[in-house]
């Protein structure tokens, strides 16, 4: 049931008129099961999905139990990445300064000398990742023994990330008697093992076990070749044309290129890196908050708990490596009840794995087909190539920026003839395997369309210095007529 506002929750006064300030005046339903636990001092395992206020679920209960006049590191606040950690800093920040709380973040990447001078300042809530506080904690520079509460954010990613020893041997260094409260989208059998060894009678707040998403987010999927990948992502995002997106892409190394593709596209975009430095990250995330370019293309480490206001579209440009992965990469849009949009670009061999994530988080993940500048079911868009034989599933109804010049010239006889439209290699098979092709050389007729199909030597360095190539490509030699 629903009590409708935190004072009737636990929560005092003077919190509740800040965060009123803010404009949240009722808990979400994590907050609501959640707060009144810890107040309570239970040791406490939440699953929630992503998005749903499960950082405000353990701040405020945090801030609350802080002594401003006990000058010691009383709470502790373990996250997996520079950004979430940073990401919960300014939330406690926002939240508590008023009371005379000393915080402190405490991150890789940082200056550890500037980190130990801020330690000797005695704050009483500390922020950080585990490999820096570990390594803190065996210098003898940040002391465990006054240590109330320890909160694990994003439990299962931490573990990927750290490994369990790490997190297990910040846990052991504070006394047995400390709280300890570990929340994440999805529970692990690592996050449970840990759980089960150091928790005292966990208080268990979950979720639907049928749903890992928030109930306000779209799932769909686009299919297109694999060479049309950047014109598929440049067409979602200009049609849904949302303020701020990020792009999900697998390979660092690809990162760069896809950034400097939609840059040259006319898509202003940057790249988040997850072995960038602390400097870089912050600048980059703060440019995109302030909404100086558009598309933030990252890899899921980078963007990991990130929390970007007016974020209404993820767009996964590799799909995900595990429904996992897909939960995360979803849960940074349609946050707090707010509407959500996640596309994935798929190739027709990487639609099991869509229908694989539907499976196993029980959501309708739907495929969507570009045309004619509309969005379409894949019915409705089978239905409009029927009527007007228009292109099949994951061609562009108008010719892309990527498509040679023969194909959007090919002659209404090359079809009657039996030679599908191709392009470059493609247009070389489609001639050789042409029905009656023997025949053909002989009568001389189809032998002159093939070849006015096949794309001369000049054609193709035309087509090679399209407007969607990056500057490296357009300056790459070209190769021979048989390459």
């Amino acid at each position: 049931m629903n009590t409708g506002s935190f004072t009737a929750i636990g929560i005092e006064e003077d919190l509740a008129a800040k965060l009123s300030d803010f404009g949240i005046n009722t808990p979400s339903p994590v907050q609501e099961q959640t707060i009144p636990l810890l107040l309570e001092g239970r040791d406490v395992l939440a699953a929630s999905q992503t998005g749903t206020g499960k950082t405000l679920a353990y701040l405020l209960p945090l801030l609350q139990g802080i002594q401003p006049e006990k000058r010691v590191v009383q709470k502790l606040v373990l996250a997996p990445t520079q950004e979430l950690a940073m990401q919960i800093l300014r939330e406690a920040e926002r939240y508590g300064a008023h009371r005379g709380i000393g915080m402190l973040g405490l991150i890789g990447g940082a200056a550890i000398k500037r980190q130990i001078d801020k330690l000797r300042e005695h704050p009483q809530l500390v922020v950080g990742t585990p490999g820096r506080v570990r390594e803190l904690i065996g210098l003898r520079k940040l002391k465990m023994h006054e240590v109330t509460t320890i909160v694990i954010d994003e439990a299962d990613q931490m573990f990927q990330l750290s490994g369990a020893g790490e997190v297990t041997k910040i846990v052991s260094s504070a006394l047995r008697t400390r709280q300890l409260v570990m929340l994440s989208a999805t529970i692990g059998p690592e996050t449970k093992a840990l759980a089960a060894r150091e928790m005292k009678n966990p208080a268990e707040v979950g979720i639907d076990p049928g749903v890992m998403t928030a109930q306000g987010l779209e799932h769909h999927y686009v299919v297109t070749e694999e060479r049309n990948k950047i014109d598929m992502l440049r067409r979602v995002i200009r049609h849904y044309n949302p303020d701020k997106a990020i792009v999900f892409v697998n390979a660092t190394e690809d990162i760069a290129e896809v950034q400097a593709k939609l840059e040259h596209l006319g898509l202003s975009a940057a790249a988040l890196y997850g072995d960038a430095d602390k400097v870089t990250r912050s600048h980059v995330l703060a440019r995109f908050r302030d909404g100086k370019f558009r598309v933030l293309v990252a890899s899921d480490v980078a963007a990991r708990g990130l929390d970007i206001e007016n974020l209404s579209l993820v767009v996964s440009f590799d799909p995900a490596f595990d429904s996992e992965h897909y939960v995360h990469r979803a849960g940074r849009t349609g946050r707090m009840g707010r509407r959500g949009l996640s596309v994935t670009i798929v190739t027709e061999q990487q639609t099991f794995i869509m229908r694989k994530f539907a499976r196993e988080l029980n959501i309708e993940l739907t495929e969507r087909e570009m045309y004619a500048g509309k969005v379409l079911s894949s019915d409705e868009a089978r239905s409009a190539n029927r009527s007007t034989g228009g292109p099949s599933r994951g061609a562009s109804s108008t010719p892309s920026r990527r498509e040679d010049s023969s194909a959007r010239s090919v002659k209404p006889q090359a079809r009657i003839a039996g030679v599908a439209p191709a392009t470059g290699a493609g247009a070389k098979s489609a001639a050789t395997s042409a029905p009656g092709n023997g025949n053909a050389q002989a009568g001389g007729a189809l032998p002159r369309e093939q070849s006015r199909m096949m794309p001369s030597k000049a054609e193709r360095e035309r087509n090679r210095k399209n407007k969607g190539a990056p500057k490296w490509l357009k300056n790459k030699t070209p190769r021979g007529d048989g390459q």
